[in-house]
């Protein structure tokens, strides 16, 4: 076992010796294995026993522990908490509360101490248990490709790793290390209670697949080999789609660009949507019904716009945007132009005022008219209109919209509607209505940025004179996407 594992330790798992290692020390073999392999290498550890309390005799287990650790002139830490009342409270599993109250240790000793990485004693035998348990729960590639020597769980610590490095050896090869080096571990009851899963798969599943395969948990481990060289695809491609669709992404909100993501394949779609909650919610269970019912939601523009996943995550269609949210989360207004309150702002030509989130509307007249027409004919920036000055003033105000608003939009001939049913008709996201700024002359609505100008205010083959008004981003936060003020 020594010849191999020291270019495991600074190969796949990324050690190196002038930091200090916890190591997860339960007592059995595979644990004191990793834990006198790390030492006899060279490396700087410290022990760590966290007491379940499950057991009667799981006291003197920690004993045990820190008296070995004490012979090999180790420094250990014992801890424990009552995991039973814990899963109670929380309304956990005994395992799952079991590993979170252990991790949330090990991991707490690794920040208190400053530690590169926690280390913890899982072989083979348990990634082939762990690759069938994610097998039964349905699980995609990402659990069928088991654990990796060297993985951040961002539940625990988004920078300290967990390293896994007896992670290709199995359990019979930890058993005769201890008997070779004198370490004596002990058995531990609660690895024979078949209410627990994995023990259930352990002892009743693995014995009994064995029997149409004697050598199914070889079959197994090379499965979960193999899936990691495809996973590693898999996750290079997530990547660039990730930068190609992602508008923001914050620890609350994830937002796409609807349409790019539309463009992907179904099986990326669901592979992003489910990596913008697991960064959201870092360990939560993503199964195949939701990601099916969120793609559809993206495939299907006439679906509900709103879809509740999972552990309060939600999903939030808005036209041309996509949000994934955490569950008290505010979605963004700053993609928008949006006034800062109710108040009217006047607008002197020529002249520049501010607006919420760092937009900025200005305006200029414009001599060349010629030019002025060339120039709306080509434009496509909804956020730049160019207006007929004949029967304008040069002081505007900005607005948000009124009771009883009407507005005669290009393309109407003069007739008009309600502001707020132009709003429903350009699909503008219900709760950017409120504050979406009007440029106004009196009660006349003579230009909705983002959209279309009054149709009395079009330039025309007579105009002579010609006001350019603009809506701007600070630079710094334009993405292409920003030229769509229909998010």
């Amino acid at each position: 076992m020594t010849e191999n594992i020291e270019a495991i330790l600074q190969n796949e798992c990324g050690l190196t010796k002038d930091r200090l290692i916890i190591v997860g020390v339960s007592g059995g073999p595979d644990s004191l294995c990793l834990m006198d392999t790390l030492r006899l290498a060279g490396y700087r550890i410290m022990v760590a026993y966290f007491d379940h309390k499950l057991r009667p005799e799981s006291g003197n287990d920690a004993r045990l522990v820190e008296k070995t650790a004490s012979r090999l002139m180790l420094t250990s830490w014992i801890d424990g908490a009552d995991v039973r009342a814990y899963a109670e409270e929380k309304k956990l599993s005994i395992e799952d509360a079991a590993r979170t109250l252990r991790y949330r240790f090990l991991f707490d000793l690794a920040r208190r101490h400053k530690a590169q990485a926690v280390a913890v004693g899982h072989t083979a035998d348990d990634q082939v248990e762990t690759v069938l348990m994610h097998f039964l729960r349905g699980s995609g590639i990402s659990g069928l490709k088991g654990m990796s020597y060297r993985s951040i769980i961002k539940s625990f610590d988004p920078d300290i790793p967990v390293v896994r490095p007896l992670l290709d050896y199995w359990r019979e090869k930890t058993v005769l290390y201890c008997a070779v080096h004198g370490l004596r571990p002990h058995y531990d009851s609660s690895n024979d209670a078949l209410n627990f899963q994995r023990n259930r798969i352990r002892h009743l599943l693995i014995p009994t697949l064995e029997t149409y395969n004697p050598k199914f948990r070889e079959a197994i481990h090379r499965m979960s080999l193999s899936l990691k060289s495809d996973y590693s695809f898999v996750m290079e491609t997530l990547e660039q789609a990730w930068e190609e669709t992602v508008v923001s992404a914050n620890d609350e909100v994830v937002t796409f660009n609807l349409g790019r993501l539309a463009e992907c394949p179904v099986g990326l779609q669901r592979s992003l949507v489910k990596h913008a909650m697991q960064n959201l919610h870092p360990g939560v269970d993503v199964n195949y019904q939701m990601l099916e019912r969120a793609s559809n939601m993206i495939e299907a523009p006439g679906h509900a716009s709103r879809l509740d996943l999972k552990a309060g995550l939600r999903m939030v269609r808005e036209s041309t945007l996509l949000h994934i949210c955490a569950p008290h989360a505010e979605l963004p207004f700053d993609r928008w132009p949006q006034m800062q309150d109710d108040e009217t702002i006047q607008l002197s030509l020529p002249g520049q005022v501010s607006l919420a989130g760092g937009w900025k509307i200005s305006c200029e007249n414009w001599r060349l008219t010629s030019l002025a027409k060339e120039q709306a004919e080509e434009n496509e920036d909804q956020f730049q209109v160019w207006l007929d000055a004949d029967q304008l003033p040069e002081v505007f105000e900005l607005r948000c919209r009124q009771q009883g608003d009407h507005f005669s939009p290009l393309g109407m001939d003069g007739h008009s509607q309600k502001i707020s049913d132009f709003f429903v008709n350009e699909k503008l996201p219900q709760r950017a209505r409120d504050r979406w700024p009007l440029l106004c002359v009196g009660d006349e609505i003579i230009w909705v940025p983002g959209f279309r100008p009054a149709h009395k205010h079009r330039l025309k083959m007579s105009t002579s004179r010609v006001f350019y008004f603009s809506v701007s981003h600070p630079p710094e936060k334009i993405t292409d996407t920003d030229e769509n003020p229909q998010p």
